[in-house]
């Protein structure tokens, strides 16, 4: 566990230091949080006040907390891992005492650890100041969202890694990654609430470990849904968990066993 610790600690210090970049990131995600709270504004006002009950408040409170949470859940940190599979380099990862999975995932929880306090906490802050934010009284949801966060962090690198490891069996993976972030931006509600979603799309997310990525660590935090109701949640985040873990387990294994086959 130590060892761990170190390599987040780490990976936190690393990205510290990038910071003209942490600034520029703070500015996108500020301009960009003003746009997706106007649009989000515009279509609850023409909806006569609440849209899927979301009202003013409880939507500007969704944008910034999901500006706030997308980068240090969606920051994508496994790229090296495809590129040291078709090198070959994973040969000697997997020899070091570390678990593979273990080194990679304790430099997400890093890296995210950064990017949340660094470029997620400042518009936050200033959405705070300029629209307002609607957040729970009970204090319950806010350790609900803690831990609703931790799992929506695990869920987005177990995810990322197997889109990585899928570089055992294709020659290039970048065309996989545009697709997933594509699909996981829309499925995840980031863009807008999955409650806006017409029947059948809803029907897909729910069945996707997506929204558990973001839709709802932004409700728990939010106070949108109480602490009883976040529990199934949560409950299906840790099922997310247990699945994308023993997935990208079995990857791995099997494209060692593959390479182990082709490179004699």
């Amino acid at each position: 566990m130590p060892t761990y610790w170190s390599i987040a600690s780490a990976s936190f210090r690393q990205y510290s230091t990038y910071r003209m970049a942490t600034a520029a990131g703070v500015f996108t995600n500020t301009i960009f949080g003003f746009i997706r709270a106007s649009i989000l504004f515009a279509a609850i006002t023409t909806a006569g006040g609440e849209l899927s009950g979301y009202t003013i408040a409880q939507a500007a409170t969704y944008v910034w907390l999901g500006q706030a949470l997308l980068a240090p859940i969606e920051a994508f940190g496994t790229r090296e891992v495809s590129q040291r599979v078709h090198q070959g380099e994973v040969a000697v990862d997997l020899l070091r005492p570390t678990s593979f999975l273990g080194l990679y995932y304790a430099k997400k929880l890093g890296r995210s650890a950064f990017l949340l306090l660094g470029r997620g906490i400042p518009p936050l802050v200033i959405g705070a100041l300029v629209t307002g934010l609607a957040l729970p009284e009970d204090p319950l949801s806010y350790a609900l969202g803690a831990f609703s966060l931790l799992a929506a962090i695990t869920l987005a690198f177990l995810a990322d890694m197997m889109v990585n490891l899928a570089a055992f069996w294709l020659i290039e993976t970048r065309g996989l990654t545009v697709v997933y972030t594509a699909v996981m931006n829309l499925l995840s509600g980031f863009l807008i609430p999955i409650l806006w979603f017409p029947d059948w799309l809803l029907g897909i997310a729910r069945a996707t470990p997506f929204p558990s990525m973001i839709q709802t660590p932004i409700d728990t935090l939010s106070g949108r849904i109480t602490p009883l109701e976040a529990l199934p949640l949560l409950g299906v985040q840790a099922g997310w968990v247990l699945v994308l873990a023993v997935a990208a387990h079995l990857m791995l294994r099997l494209g060692v066993r593959s390479m182990e086959v082709q490179g004699g």
